[in-house]
């Protein structure tokens, strides 16, 4: 397979963003062709999802303001415990105090388990913030998709949408639980290590201001090729999610025309790409420990080494510089996280501003703000009817069709001639560009679309069952339908029979 074919692939099953421009399927018909590589990485307007992403969790403030004091507490005992190897070793190891040493070890357990405490209550009470905060996310885009009109499912596939609710979603959740505890947590880490070692000795913290912008820099440097990296793996993902989707949905298309060996061929294509990718990325994704663990073990090596001449020379004490040592290390830890924190916080808020784009999307109009059709005789007529579902390519044009009360009209025409066109225009799923649809010789625009709908029944050509009875089913149409107004309906519709054959009859759970 060249190279254009490989490209066209993933451009074709990679997921596009919102708000496109609706693509033609086929003759006429609306379709998910045509999407654009969505560019993920960076967010195009940060602090705008960065405000209403907070805005979720804005009632939980007195919460937060808790999980960052216990934050501070816990970076506080981490300090105190490590400088308490100052007067551990030079006041009762050295001079073999053994009842002053036990004394201090249970100071330093008193104040790490204090640590443990406040790092436990932190994770409960962020845990119980992000969980809700992810609840009223999922509430609101799910309510959102129930009030968009029928353009926007059929330009966008069910795994683009999926994906808004389980990865996007699940990569905010991520953020909100732990990445921005781990930054506040670092930043005071890092302000606190940092001034300790200034205030234990200033002379051995110079190499460490030294190595700083060699950390910022290796860190920054690798962070910005995962994210690079990660992006172009998210591309390659949705092309493969894509890509199955379509064909294990179309699986009795594709067996009826022989088409496994090719479709064998394109998903190893696109499956190849996405194994290159990942390699990459987790290679990048992998560096960031060992580099930056170098790095610190360098750090370590120098501050150790002179830290002992210093000792020998200088008289610089031997518990000064066990503390010194220990911090040197743990001054590199927070660095080497908040590189990767930046990261999953690119990745997150990106998810983000992909559900946002969803909530954004504007509402189908005319659902209850316009009067009810009232009483529907059955007379439907097209007047000059023209649409399109791209407005450069008219796939109705001047249509005039009169179907009289009682009698029955057939569509004929190929596939893309606008046969289903009609019914969904009749429905309003979409609106036409010009002429009218009279239902009795009243204008059908003049009515909400709640109660046109109420009076229409559609047979789709595929059908959909959801999970429940038999009896739910059938009520689906109609909620507030008796029993035995579900079984005549199942009568007139000469399905009754068939159901009672089923092994709970309408009971039957349909999985």
């Amino acid at each position: 397979m060249d190279m254009s074919k490989k490209e066209r692939l993933i451009k074709r099953y990679s997921a596009k963003p919102f708000n496109m421009p609706n693509m033609p399927k086929g003759p006429g018909g609306p379709g998910r062709r045509g999407r654009q590589m969505g560019k993920g990485g960076k967010p195009k307007d940060t602090i705008a999802v960065i405000k209403r992403l907070f805005g979720y969790i804005a009632n939980d403030k007195l919460k937060i303001v808790a999980s960052f004091l216990c934050v501070i507490v816990t970076a506080i005992s981490t300090l105190a415990g490590s400088y308490m190897l100052r007067p551990i070793i030079n006041n009762y190891i050295i001079p073999g105090d053994v009842k002053g040493l036990f004394m201090a070890l249970m100071l330093m357990a008193v104040i790490y388990l204090a640590g443990v405490a406040s790092s436990y209550i932190q994770s409960k009470i962020m845990i119980g913030i992000s969980q809700r905060a992810l609840c009223r996310i999922r509430e609101d885009l799910f309510f959102k998709m129930q009030k968009l009109p029928v353009r926007f499912f059929d330009t966008n596939t069910n795994g683009e949408i999926m994906s808004r609710f389980t990865n996007d979603v699940d990569t905010i959740g991520e953020m909100l639980n732990s990445t921005i505890i781990s930054l506040f947590s670092g930043v005071i880490t890092i302000v606190g290590t940092f001034s300790l070692m200034i205030y234990t000795n200033w002379m051995l913290a110079i190499i460490t201001i030294v190595m700083i912008p060699v950390f910022i820099r290796v860190a920054t440097f690798l962070a910005g090729k995962n994210r690079k990296n990660f992006s172009e793996q998210q591309k390659a993902l949705g092309a493969v999610n894509g890509y199955i989707e379509e064909t294990v949905s179309g699986q009795k298309v594709v067996k009826v025309f022989n088409h496994e060996k090719r479709a064998e061929e394109e998903f190893d294509i696109l499956n190849e790409e996405l194994c290159k990718r990942q390699t990459k990325a987790q290679f990048f994704g992998s560096m960031m420990g060992p580099v930056m663990g170098n790095l610190s073990q360098i750090n370590y090596s120098l501050t150790a080494l002179i830290g002992g001449l210093m000792c020998i020379v200088r008289g610089f004490d031997v518990g000064g510089l066990a503390v010194f040592v220990n911090y040197s290390r743990q001054f590199s830890r927070p660095i080497n996280e908040l590189s990767m924190q930046v990261t999953n916080i690119f990745s997150a808020l990106s998810g983000a501003e992909r559900v946002f784009a969803i909530m954004d999307e504007k509402a189908e109009s005319d659902i209850d703000d316009k009067p009810s059709i009232g009483e529907v005789f059955g007379k439907v007529e097209l007047k000059n009817v023209s649409f399109g579902y791209n407005p450069d390519r008219m796939v109705l044009k001047n249509i005039n069709l009169v179907a009289e009360k009682g009698k029955k009209v057939a569509f004929v025409g190929s596939t893309g001639a606008g046969k289903t066109t009609v019914t969904n225009l009749i429905s309003r799923f979409y609106d036409i560009e010009e002429g009218e649809i009279l239902f009795d010789g009243k204008d059908i625009k003049d009515y909400n679309k709640y109660s046109l709908r109420k009076n229409i029944a559609m047979v789709l050509q595929d059908t959909h069952l959801f999970t429940g009875t038999v009896m739910e089913n059938i009520r689906y149409g109609r909620l507030e339908a008796t029993d035995d107004e579900v079984i005549e309906a199942a009568k007139t519709a000469s399905a009754h029979s068939f159901i009672m054959r089923l092994p709970d009859g309408y009971n039957t759970i349909l999985e």
